[in-house]
């Protein structure tokens, strides 16, 4: 079931909810039910092969070589694309800042919303 919840992310052009993998996987797998979905993107995030979108309450599939490296996802609000950007130094600086405040971090997402190139043709991004 992980394979083919895999493959739904990887042909996706944009971050997929649970209920949408659900829906997808219900025409093969008629029985199944929502946990076994939830189940199975959890270990797959857990695995490092997709990522989690919080803003967007769903998911994709890991786009670089190494699952676990720190990335930035950028997630166009005009037709859904999310890109993974791998920014070590970036997240390497940002620890550095929580960690002077005594803060101990447990994971983290960077999202960045906007338009991407073809949404905002034309138009000037900061």
């Amino acid at each position: 079931m992980q394979a083919e919840t895999l493959g739904l992310l990887c042909k996706a052009g944009s971050a997929l909810s649970a209920y949408h993998v659900l829906g997808a996987l219900g025409t093969t797998h008629p029985k199944i039910a929502p946990p076994t979905v939830y189940n199975g993107l959890a270990a797959l995030t857990k695995a490092g092969r997709a990522h989690r979108v919080v803003s967007l309450k769903a998911c994709i599939a890991c786009q670089c070589e190494g699952g676990h490296q720190a990335s930035v996802l950028s997630i166009c609000d005009g037709c859904g694309h999310v890109e993974q950007h791998v920014a070590p130094r970036l997240v390497h600086k940002l620890l550095g800042f929580v960690k002077e405040a005594r803060f101990r971090p447990e994971r983290h997402v960077i999202e960045i919303h906007g338009m991407c190139s073809e949404c905002g043709a034309g138009s000037n991004g900061a």
